[in-house]
């Protein structure tokens, strides 16, 4: 019997259950889209994560609190101290970061507290995700660009002016399609006059970074964190070549202030987004794989439903198989048959997995857009065929080892 023979018998096989072949297929279907899915999902957030951490810039630096990792040579310090040793980072350490006789290789600094506070704008409640006290650097350091309006300006950080620049977010949520610019909001029951909108950076799925209040440091520690610690020093380097020296510089002037000789036992870290984009890969590429484990399971119970139907088969077509034999089929032709049922099962259904998951990765899934990997479909279509062969290979043997004698004797 040819191949086309062959197939032509699979065909024919599979039409007559066509509910049954077709739910066979559908477990098949969901295994090979939710692996798809699954790991574009993975990649996607991946990706989201990524473009946020670039936008702040090459040359942008954080420092904070706390010893362990870091983007520089603070990150090798390990057992750093006991926590009552730990000195927290304040406003002096950003005014001595900013020292160009100290550290040269920085162009601007900006210390940060951040908290969160509800918003209010005639009737109008929104909780605000991130409000921000700092200073003008912190835009150009932090990429952040207005779309309306202006920034606030070094004499309103100075005057403590109650003056706010606001994200996309949080403009739309609190004024509509209004302009809020030059219009005052109730921020944590302090009034704030809004001078300017950021422009839209877009989300990553967990937390929209233009749901945010941008307002001068010490307005923000009067009205709400008090005049202790900040939370980070946001600082920037005089270009992307010199993020290393200026890494160099903040340890340096750091150690001197916070009395530390042992380079190994730093109370704050550096990081930059580099350091960054390393840690978010690395964890990210556990996530995927997390993600790809759980869909292969689903891939795993399709196979297993091959086998119960083609098992189911060949109970049913026992008497076929004994008068084929009886006639001078030899083994090869009924173990070809029932392979080619199995994996026509796969394969259709492998097929219509990869165009699920397609088109499914052009949804935005959790707030997350996904992003498909290749090799992905390739490697999911490519297991789907082996699973037709591999788990069909168990009834097509038991179908071809059948003796004439016994099948014909089968009611």
């Amino acid at each position: 019997m040819n191949p086309f023979q062959t197939l032509r018998f699979a065909f024919g096989g599979l039409a007559a259950n066509k509910v049954r072949s077709a739910l066979t297929m559908l477990g098949v279907l969901i295994g090979v889209a939710a692996v798809i899915l699954l790991l574009a999902v993975g990649n996607g957030s991946s990706q989201a994560v990524k473009d946020s951490i670039e936008k702040l810039g090459t040359n942008a630096l954080t420092v904070s609190s706390g010893s362990g990792f870091g983007g520089s040579r603070s990150g090798s310090g390990s057992g750093a101290g006991s926590a009552s040793a730990t000195k927290p980072l304040t406003v002096e350490d950003a005014r001595a970061l900013a020292d160009p006789s100290a550290a040269p290789h920085i162009e601007s600094v900006a210390p940060e507290v951040t908290t969160s506070q509800t918003a209010l704008n005639e009737g109008t409640s929104h909780t605000v995700g991130q409000v921000v006290g700092t200073y003008p650097a912190y835009f150009k350091a932090s990429n952040s660009k207005v779309a309306k309006g202006d920034y606030f300006s070094g004499d309103d950080v100075l005057a403590s002016r109650k003056v706010a620049v606001i994200g996309a977010t949080t403009a739309t949520d609190l004024f509509g399609t209004a302009d809020p610019v030059g219009k005052k909001m109730v921020l944590g029951g302090t009034p704030f006059t809004v001078v300017g909108v950021l422009a839209a950076k877009g989300g990553t799925g967990f937390q929209d970074p233009d749901d945010v209040v941008v307002a001068p440091l010490p307005t923000v520690q009067n009205a709400f964190t008090g005049f202790g610690s900040v939370s980070q020093i946001l600082v920037e380097a005089t270009s992307a070549e010199a993020t290393t020296e200026a890494q160099g510089e903040i340890t340096t002037v750091l150690m001197g202030r916070h009395g530390i000789k042992d380079p190994a036992a730093l109370d704050f870290r550096v990081s930059s987004q580099e350091s960054l984009l390393t840690t978010q890969a690395a964890t990210n590429k556990t996530f995927t794989v997390l993600l790809g484990a759980v869909a292969a399971i689903s891939l795993l119970v399709g196979g297993i439903g091959i086998t119960n139907i083609m098992l189911v088969t060949v109970t049913e077509r026992t008497r076929e198989i004994g008068i084929r034999k009886a006639i001078g089929a030899p083994r090869g032709v009924i173990l070809g048959q029932f392979l080619a049922e199995s994996t026509l099962l796969s394969l259709i259904g492998g097929g219509l997995g990869v165009a699920a998951g397609l088109i499914g990765s052009h949804f935005t899934i959790v707030g997350i857009k996904p992003v498909v990997i290749p090799e992905s479909v390739v490697g999911a279509f490519a297991i789907a065929v082996v699973i037709g062969l591999f788990f069909g290979g168990y009834p097509a043997n038991r179908a071809a080892s059948l003796r004439p004698i016994e099948a014909l004797r089968h009611e």
